[in-house]
């Protein structure tokens, strides 16, 4: 394994400085980015929290059905609008800017893997505030996954915890935080995006380093790389831990059969993004696809664009090789993990290197996984 694994890094080290050598180049920029702005405020970002808080408030309803009357039936309920949820997630993620980058958004909803521990202390004490930095690993989707299906072995004694155990009102009390926090934070967000800073957004529409299209860009790259590749498929395949591996620390562990259902999600959202695709699929508009074409972009003597979207289709290949449950890809043949992982990292290197230099945008976050 450990042999296999530094095949891959040299591989990947080999593609990233090939990458570089290669014939990609661009021509002038004259694109406008107030439309392009306007487009992802307006058809892309906004809809996407529209769609995540419908979810979030089918998910209290039925989070609060569960809690008055906890049987196998309310916990099916809950269960499914959870998931409905997590996906919705997966559609938001990308945009952590403005108000979300502000409040923490997506390190409340899904810091994983959760910290059983810590749930457990938070339950037995009663009082505890969700706020605290320290408390990201204890609250948000994972955690729900811990209590709707971690708890125990069956319905029968996940069940049991909301009714017969001493703490089951403390259970309960924790499951409707959880929910509670996950709302207040998707709901501040999407206000503001209905309030002020949809404009303030759309009106810095410059190439300052500050500006919000080299901002989005950035966190399109960032949450690419370190969310989707690193954080789902990395980790947990051993990738930066010399071939050990974390089958435990896949997303919704304890649901067992969704990673790939989260991961194919959250990929196809990125590159719904990049192409400009209406959230509500109902049209394209202004892209990172349509500004690399206006600055004629290629690569080799191809439309990057073209490239980067091949490679999508190589990742969504790739991915349906992927057992549902990562826990048990990476335990049995962790190998495919490792395909999938090479698959997205591709695409990082056209991200990274070859878009960023074309629209003449600096990375701004920092990189320490040498790619």
């Amino acid at each position: 394994m450990k042999k296999l694994i530094l095949v891959v890094s040299f591989v990947s080290a080999l593609a990233a400085c090939s990458s570089s050598d290669t014939d990609s180049t661009s021509q002038g920029d004259s694109f406008n980015r107030t439309t392009l702005l306007t487009h992802w405020a307006d058809d892309l970002i906004i809809p996407a929290f529209q769609n995540y808080n419908s979810k979030l408030t089918v998910l209290t309803a039925d989070v609060s059905t569960f809690n008055t009357n906890p049987s196998a039936e309310n916990l099916a309920l809950a269960r499914t609008s959870w998931i409905e949820a997590y996906k919705a997630y997966q559609q938001v993620m990308l945009f952590n800017v403005g108000k979300a980058a502000d409040i923490n958004f997506k390190e409340a909803a899904n810091t994983y893997p959760t910290d059983v521990a810590g749930i457990e202390q938070n339950i037995t004490a009663g009082t505890y505030n969700l706020e605290l930095l320290s408390q990201f690993s204890k609250q948000g989707f994972p955690a729900l996954d811990y209590l709707l299906n971690g708890l125990g072995n069956s319905d029968t004694e996940i069940v049991g915890f909301y009714t017969t155990n001493a703490k089951a009102n403390a259970y309960k009390n924790y499951l409707v935080d959880l929910v509670t926090a996950l709302n207040s934070k998707g709901g501040a967000v999407l206000a503001d995006w209905n309030g002020a800073y949809r404009n303030t957004f759309i009106a810095s529409n410059g190439t300052a380093v500050s500006s919000s299209t080299n901002k989005m860009t950035n966190i399109f790259v960032k949450n690419f790389e370190k969310d989707i590749r690193t954080g789902k498929i990395g980790i947990a395949a051993g990738i930066f831990s010399n071939g050990n591996l974390f089958p435990e620390k896949v997303e919704a562990f304890f649901k067992k059969d969704i990673s790939k259902v989260l991961l194919n999600t959250s990929i196809q959202a990125q590159q719904d993004f990049f192409n400009g695709n209406d959230f509500n699929g109902s049209g394209t508009g202004p892209s990172l696809k349509s500004y690399l074409d206006d600055v004629k972009a290629v690569r080799n003597g191809q439309n990057l664009s073209t490239i980067i979207n091949d490679q999508f289709a190589v990742i969504f290949d790739s991915n349906q090789t992927l057992n549902d449950n990562f826990a048990q890809q990476v335990s049995s043949n962790n190998a495919k993990m490792i395909e999938a992982y090479d698959a997205l990292q591709q695409n990082v290197i056209y991200f990274k290197l070859d878009m960023m230099q074309a629209l003449n945008i600096t990375i701004d976050y920092v990189d320490g996984d040498g790619d």
